[in-house]
């Protein structure tokens, strides 16, 4: 077994998957070079520091640092400086290996080929890896605007909450956009929370901003028709995806792959007041991601099986005859990230596995 491939092994036993493939293995050997992946299959998705990496690699410090830092550069392994100390750690596909070497926007013809590396990977295994449990990694989050007044909206429910809880706020381009390039929606909506969004902003892949300006871009992409998508549990939110159903790895799960699961939605569906529509079919034609409205006469209706509960209809609709109400039965999720990864793991029989890397 090559270094390469010791490296998808480990990179597979969490909980976003990175199923062996030929594809995926060109991927790595585009991103990591031999020296790098040599000293990659020796870290984990837990922090470590220089010394320690070094000696496990049989390097010298100097020699560890200058390539722990070249691949930090490029994105492809984090960085996070604690008291003076700067340790490091692998990522995990989604999001990581994929998103953020092209959240500077990519257009070089190795951005071209590392895109269509991905979108041959997601359609072949990555994809399903990702979707592979009944425990979704990623929910949607309703438009703020559609939920603001109910009483019945918990904190996790509202995307400006977990921007308010996030200690570190930052702005991106959408990786997914970038990397597919199949509709002209708005790029830098992606929102990155806390030591992640530090590490993006100072390694050149991301923006620092504030809550205001993280406040308007949930509105420009509520705006645009995006869904707003977060990471599937209580605790803090890690970021805001804001999703197309043609570019983005989390609603393709569904719109390409016909995965249920791919992601949760949200608490609420959408309802049609027959009284006030007036058969426009806006929220049909322009709005649906799901394709979960359709006309009956001069009537919508919505499939609530299929309904994602993002709120993206409810604000383009010209007479204000839909709105969101609460489902039947809350999406189950996770108390913590912790939480939603030990069970993803359990239920893919990967769980020693992963405990074995991290324990190094």
């Amino acid at each position: 077994m090559d270094t390469y491939e010791r490296l998808q092994e480990i990179l597979d036993t969490h909980p976003s998957g990175a199923p062996k493939s030929a594809v995926f293995d060109e991927i790595l050997k585009i991103l990591f070079t031999p020296e790098e992946v040599a000293l990659a299959v020796h870290m984990s998705f837990a922090f470590r520091p220089v010394a320690e990496l070094a000696q496990k690699a049989g390097l010298s410090e100097k020699a560890a640092s200058l390539l722990l830092e070249s691949m930090a550069d490029k994105a492809i392994i984090q960085s996070r400086t604690k008291d003076g100390t700067t340790a490091y750690a692998l990522l995990p596909t989604i999001p990581g290996l994929f998103e953020f070497p092209f959240m500077k926007g990519g257009g070089k013809p190795i951005h071209k080929r590392l895109g269509k590396l991905w979108e041959d990977y997601h359609h072949e295994a990555l994809g399903g890896e990702f979707a592979g449990t009944d425990t979704p990694l990623m929910r949607v989050v309703p438009v703020q605007e559609t939920i603001e007044d109910r009483a019945d909206v918990l904190p996790y429910e509202r995307a400006r909450s977990l921007v308010d809880g996030a200690s570190y706020l930052a702005v991106t381009e959408c990786a997914c956009r970038v990397s597919v390039d199949a509709c002209d929606k708005p790029r830098e909506v992606c929102l990155i929370f806390g030591p992640t969004a530090e590490f993006l902003v100072d390694r050149g892949y991301a923006r620092s901003i504030d809550k205001q300006e993280a406040y308007g871009v949930l509105k420009t992409a509520a705006d645009a028709g995006l869904v707003h998508t977060s990471n599937n549990s209580a605790d803090r939110g890690n970021l805001i995806c804001n999703c197309c159903p043609c570019c983005c790895t989390v609603l393709r799960g569904r719109t390409q792959l016909n995965i249920a699961h791919a992601f949760a939605p949200s608490a609420f569906t959408a309802a049609v007041d027959a009284d006030l529509c007036t058969g426009c079919g806006v929220c049909k034609d322009e709005r649906c991601p799901m394709g979960a409205i359709e006309m009956e006469g001069d009537v919508a209706r919505v499939t609530d099986d299929r309904c994602i509960g993002c709120g993206v209809c409810v604000g383009a609709c010209p007479t204000e005859a839909i709105s969101l109400r609460e489902r039947e039965t809350r999406p189950e999720i996770a108390p913590t990230a912790r939480d939603m990864g030990m069970t993803i793991l359990t239920k893919k029989g990967k769980l020693a596995r992963f405990l074995e890397i991290m324990k190094g």
